[in-house]
């Protein structure tokens, strides 16, 4: 059998598939949203700075590249669909009815702008920056794509095997439709859980909205999709200006991110210095953050400032004068001491673990 399908029926299987049985997942990490908050919903792309030119080349347009499942970096794209542990002649079937799945135009976004593995992998580690989408524009811009989350398991969907053996035993060709769409849409939209970090969710394209150029997928996609530029931590003041810049023509949002001293989580700061925090959907203006340093904070009656900006030049000296390795290192003690300390924890083990 043929296992190839027309362009148009290849995205109707896509749209329609639901997944046919509850999957092993880790549901902490699905989005919390309804499907039907796509009308508000903001997704990000993380790039690198070294594309702005490419990016933004048009006034009107961000060129964003698509690719194929099989140039993807994870060479297990496509393959959480059945147990492909099964019985030969069961495989022999599917193979035959199923077949080598079409390769899709694809496009991946997070869910979050504040991921900092993603930040460092895919944003030039912190020197790039992030757009945010608005998702309800970009399907308005193509009705023929299809958006849905990733669904993070390390074991392939009970239900999809079952209707394997139903079509195989059984022979309808109802159960062979379903088994089908059923392994288009857990093959496009389930990885494994070591990409759990990503909160991927993915875009995948209509071959008529998409051009090629020496072999890369484009998508033109109308600056009235992005709704801000959001800035690395590490980017130079050179790509800040340039991002500005941008940002002002498309008349979008501007953040540049922070890391700060108190939390492990990233802010962003918005051309007016007003902190915001990603809040599970969506950068919001920070409920209260320190003046000096803008870093959110959990402000009280007494506490208007973070712990690290109150910190006085008193409190530096008595800090000082309750340091003993002070004491020690003015009587030219300290290394003796830290390398008796060092034969006491470690004995012949260096501390850094070397033998």
């Amino acid at each position: 059998m043929n296992s190839k399908l027309g362009k148009k029926k290849r995205n109707l299987l896509i749209k329609a598939a639901t997944p046919t049985a509850s999957t092993k997942h880790s549901p902490s990490h699905d989005n919390p949203k309804s499907p039907d908050q796509g009308a508000s919903r903001k997704i990000y792309k993380y790039i690198s700075s070294q594309l702005i030119d490419n990016i933004f080349s048009s006034p009107e347009l961000v060129t964003l590249k698509c690719s194929l499942p099989k140039d993807f970096n994870d060479p297990y794209e496509l393959f959480l669909t059945i147990d492909f542990d099964e019985e030969p002649d069961a495989l022999a079937f599917y193979a035959d009815a199923v077949g080598e799945l079409d390769q899709l135009p694809t496009t991946c976004f997070s869910r979050s702008p504040s991921v900092i593995p993603m930040w460092a992998h895919y944003a030039e580690n912190h020197k790039g920056f992030v757009i945010e989408f608005s998702e309800s524009s970009l399907a308005e811009a193509f009705p023929e794509s299809h958006f849905e989350n990733v669904t993070y398991s390390d074991s392939p969907r009970d239900g999809l095997t079952d209707m394997l053996y139903r079509a195989f035993k059984i022979g309808k060709n109802r159960y062979i439709y379903l088994l089908r769409l059923g392994v288009y849409h857990a093959a496009y939209f389930t990885k494994a859980t070591c990409w759990t970090y990503e909160q991927e969710r993915r875009m995948v394209a209509s071959t008529k909205e998409i051009w090629d150029k020496s072999e890369m997928l484009l998508l033109d996609v109308p600056v009235r999709c992005v709704s801000s530029i959001i800035v690395g931590s590490r980017c130079t003041d050179q790509t800040k200006q340039t991002l500005l810049e941008i940002a002002e023509r498309t008349d979008c949002n501007y953040f540049e991110t922070r890391i700060g001293r108190s939390s492990a989580n990233p802010y962003f700061i918005d051309t007016q210095g007003t902190s915001h925090i990603f809040d599970g959907s969506a950068l919001v203006p920070a409920t209260s953050f320190c003046p000096t340093c803008l870093e959110p904070i959990r402000a009280t009656a007494t506490k208007t400032q973070c712990s690290w900006c109150q910190i006085n030049e008193e409190m530096m000296q008595d800090a000082a004068s309750r340091n003993s390795y002070r004491i020690l290192d003015r009587a030219g003690l300290l290394e003796s001491y830290i390398q008796g300390m060092d034969e006491i924890t470690f004995g012949n083990r260096k501390p850094n673990g070397g033998g």
